[in-house]
């Protein structure tokens, strides 16, 4: 072993397990350099007018970081953690410890890709490298069976010869020990008072308390696959709108790279081993092959999903009132029970179920002519589990421009209701003033 010092910088790979660069800093150096910063710039507001990390993101990520710090303690290690600009922290602590490189996951979007070649320029005036490794999806890329310009533009089309033809690599180790400098600074980890943000108190009514942290993470794997089999139901019960266990609910942990997709992966398939697989089972995987084609297509194609036209390059009919109308539907006041119901849950917990995601979001664009990309930003300020492939992938693609081979699809907002809520329990329990209205007419509007 050399006597290399590597500085890990942990971004949204907040674990032990199946970490890459973790393992590999272990492996290579003779001691290894933690950090985790709180960037600034994601707490702030966005050119929408809304703020980049809302206070249900920002608290799980300071319970994932906790989290962290302890796991690397267990080993013998520490979690160093900053609150600043990357890019001026990272070539400070180089320069301090004698820090012979540094190692980080690359990211897809292009905020977080800017980042990375900020602190990549600061680092290289030190003559330090910043080395990037791949470990944010299930297919490495280089497994896959086409070049990332020729990933087909269509989901089944990718998901068809990726799984035919792409492999999907083992786990990393977890490492055993850790050894990091002697006399490290203490470092706190910010409160969200810190971040500018007031402690609030978690609505009653929440779906699941999310917990951030890589230890909660592989708690609700274990729970959902081999303590309740409710993987076994997974696709019957994932339209479900109620409830902690309709679905995995394992997004926030996978954005925050607390558990890794692979890992899921595995343990799906060992599940299928000894407990049988069936469509449910499959479903799952079949989810997270959403998930890495978002990311592969943000690779490809860039800023486009960041822009109104998106990859279609459609222009999107707008109403003249779109303030208005988008304050309404922010609010949950649209008078549609089912839209303002998920609404209100989504601004309350954090959360709403993927089918609330695709009415709202649909009602928004499709209804109202609201801009979508206002919605979409909206939800990276709510979303407990926002990741910016998957949620402005998503949005493109209810809007239509993105990667939906069909042609202006629409949700049918009364319908859908009646159909995943027939009795109106959802509606009734985020809108209790509607709370005396029989079922048949609990989803007429009432504004």
């Amino acid at each position: 072993m050399s006597g290399k010092t590597i500085l890990v910088w942990f971004r949204n790979d907040l674990r032990i397990h199946d970490n890459e660069i973790l393992l590999e800093a272990t492996l290579k150096g003779a001691k290894i350099l933690p950090v985790y910063i709180f960037d600034t710039r994601y707490y702030t507001q966005s050119v929408y007018q809304t703020q980049k990390t809302g206070v249900f993101r920002a608290q799980f990520t300071i319970e994932s970081v906790t989290d962290l710090r302890l796991s690397l303690q267990k080993l013998g290690g520490d979690l160093m953690v900053y609150t600043g600009l990357p890019e001026e922290i990272l070539p400070e602590i180089v320069k301090k410890h004698q820090v012979d490189e540094v190692y980080h996951h690359r990211e897809v979007a292009s905020e977080e890709t800017k980042i990375s070649s900020l602190v990549e320029d600061a680092l290289w005036k030190s003559q330090t490298n910043l080395k990037h490794f791949i470990g944010h999806t299930l297919y490495h890329k280089e497994d896959l069976p086409f070049p990332i310009k020729d990933i087909p533009d269509v989901f089944t089309k990718f998901r068809k010869k990726a799984e035919k033809e792409g492999q999907i690599r083992s786990v990393f180790a977890t490492p055993e020990k850790i050894v990091v400098p002697l006399h490290l600074e203490q470092t706190e980890i910010p409160t969200l008072q810190d971040l500018g943000f007031e402690e609030f108190q978690p609505d009653q009514r929440r779906a699941i308390n999310f917990i951030g942290g890589e230890t909660e993470g592989l708690k609700r794997l274990n729970y959902y696959l081999w303590e309740t089999d409710f993987l076994k139901q997974y696709k019957i019960t994932r339209n479900g709108l109620i409830g902690a266990d309709y679905s995995s609910k394992l997004s926030p942990w996978l954005a925050a790279g607390c558990v890794s997709p692979r890992e899921v992966y595995w343990e799906v398939k060992k599940y299928e081993k000894e407990r049988g697989a069936n469509d449910s089972t499959y479903w799952l995987i079949f989810e997270l092959l959403w998930r890495d084609y978002f990311r592969f297509m943000f690779k490809k194609h860039g800023t486009q999903y960041f822009i109104q036209e998106g990859v279609k390059g459609k222009s999107q009919d707008l109403a003249p009132n779109q303030e208005e109308l988008f304050e309404k539907w922010k609010a949950g006041k649209t008078g549609v029970p089912f839209v303002d119901a998920n609404m209100r849950e989504l601004n309350l917990t954090g959360f709403m179920s993927n089918r609330g995601r695709q009415n709202v979001a649909s009602y928004l664009v499709k209804d109202l002519n609201v801009n979508w990309t206002w919605g979409a930003a909206y939800f990276e300020e709510k979303l407990v589990d926002y990741s910016p492939a998957s949620n402005w992938g998503n949005w493109a693609y209810v809007a239509g421009v993105g990667n939906d081979p069909r042609e202006d699809r629409y949700f049918n907002i009364p319908k859908q209701a009646k159909e995943y809520d027939p009795k109106g329990e959802y509606v009734k329990l985020w809108l209790p003033e509607l709370s005396e209205r029989s079922s048949e007419i609990v989803h007429e509007n009432y504004m």
